[in-house]
Parts: C-alpha cells; structure tokens; sequence
C-alpha cells in the first residue's frame, strides 16, 4: 500500500518526505540509541524484525549485526538510499522499502518484532500508525519504540518549532502532534489491550558539540522543519532572530561539557 490522492494527509507527507531528506548525517548521534532499542527489545538472531519509518537504517543494520533478518521502511527515498548503502557497507543483507507507516506494505503477523527509532512518532494518525505496526506483529510479538518525553529537549523543540513554520494550505487536516508519544499514559492508552508485558525504560543521546550555537547550525542543515523555519523567515530578521535565540536557549538547558545531552523513553510490549 501506498499514499494515494484519498488520503487526507497526502499533502502533508509529501512535505515530510522532502523534509527529512536532509536527516542522514544525524545517524552518526541515533547508531548508539539503535544499539540500545535492539538490545531493549531483545531482538535475537533469526527473528524477523521490521524497523518502521528507518531513516538511514541504524536500527534495522543494528539488528541484522545480531543475526535477525531485518526490514526497513521509510517515507523518504533519499534515506531508503542512504540505508541501502549503510547496508552494504556493513555487509549485511536487509530489505529497505519506501513507504507510508500508516499503510505498510507487509502480510499480517510477518514479523516477530517491530521497531521505531524516533520515527512512527510523526505519522500523522497514531491510531493508524499503532494499527498498522500491531497487524504485521506476529501473536506474542514485540513491538519496541523509542519517544521524546514531553517536557524534555526534544520534544519541548518540536512543540516550539510550529509557531515559525508557515501555515499549513486551508483546509488541511491537521496531524496529531509527536510529542504526546513521549507519555507513558498516552502510549497505555494508544496500545491498550492489544498488547500485554508493557515496560518503559529511560537513556540518554549525547551529541558532542563546541556551544549550543554550533549545535543550532547543525540542526538547521539537518532537521527538516527547522531548515523549512529558517527559510520561511529569510525575509523576517527579527523573526528568525527569534527562532534561532528560543531554539538556542533549549539547547542551553541541556549543554553541558560539549555535549548535549537528550534524555529519551523507551517501550516495549508483547502483542496480546
């Protein structure tokens, strides 16, 4: 399955899948998280693991290292590309497909585990995007899952970010926001009595970075709303002046010796 024309978020994951284009160069701070979701989830060689909304694939090669036979799926082709060839650097055999999180493109109860890395959290319906992920979990599978807390650094950028973004065309639907998948209530609720076992867990990314200046030139290369920020406000200083000081102000609050330091959930939980 693919996104069509009929689906009301069409629009929307057009612009994500140019958006996140420019995300390849962040594997080198998400490798040593993907290490820790596998492990988490405790994948084991030959299982067959599915790694949603992949990027550049660190999950799903992580995996593959431990002997699992893994897919990746992604929204962008860029990163599907990128993927492909972080693969095959390795040596390992993975299958890398293009495609939508709310509509995967995979046979029911194919895979014993299913994981995301910061990615199903920005699919646009959730309730789709847990359906999907649950369906092709085989019974007494593992779906595992890494997620912003929401009042920590990242997801208190992506609840700043919106207010500089241009407006969305009249008329759109307007997604769920990806911050709610930091809550372990939230994510109770989204899973419900579909699964069983469920278990949280909390880790730290740490980036190493001169200033929290240097850290916002980074970002604005590589996250894809940021950079749409910067370029909408291109014709606003004051406005972009605004963004840049608020978005290097969250930065502080977690610099610490050259290092930022991301604190993030982990979940896992058994399908019922």
């Amino acid at each position: 399955m693919t996104t069509t024309a009929t689906d009301p978020f069409a629009t929307f994951k057009a612009a994500q899948r140019e958006a996140w284009a420019a995300f390849a160069p962040v594997e080198i701070f998400t490798a040593a998280p993907a290490a820790k979701l596998v492990k988490f989830a405790q994948v084991a060689s030959g299982e067959r693991v599915l790694d949603v909304a992949c990027g550049t694939g660190v999950v799903a090669l992580t995996a593959a290292r431990r002997g699992a036979k893994a897919s990746g799926l992604d929204l962008s082709p860029a990163l599907i590309e990128r993927a492909r060839k972080n693969a095959e650097i390795a040596g390992v055999d993975i299958d890398f497909t293009e495609g939508d999180a709310e509509a995967l493109p995979y046979a029911d109860g194919a895979f014993d585990v299913v994981l995301s890395q910061f990615g199903h959290i920005f699919a646009p319906r959730p309730a789709v995007a847990v359906r999907e992920m649950l369906r092709v979990l085989k019974t007494g599978g593992r779906i595992a899952f890494s997620t912003w807390p929401p009042e920590l650094f990242l997801a208190r950028f992506l609840a700043f970010i919106p207010r500089f973004l241009p407006p969305p065309p009249p008329g759109a639907a307007t997604p769920e926001s990806p911050v709610l998948w930091g809550d372990p209530n939230v994510i109770r609720e989204r899973l419900g009595d579909a699964v069983t076992a469920l278990r949280f867990e909390r880790d730290t990314m740490i980036v190493s970075t001169l200033s929290p200046q240097h850290f916002r030139v980074a970002q604005e290369r590589a996250i894809g709303q940021l950079a749409k920020a910067v370029d909408h406000l291109q014709n606003d200083p004051a406005r972009l002046a605004e963004l840049r000081t608020g978005f290097e102000a969250l930065i502080a609050e977690v610099f610490e010796d050259n290092q930022v330091h991301q604190h993030y959930l982990m979940t896992c939980a058994v399908k019922a």
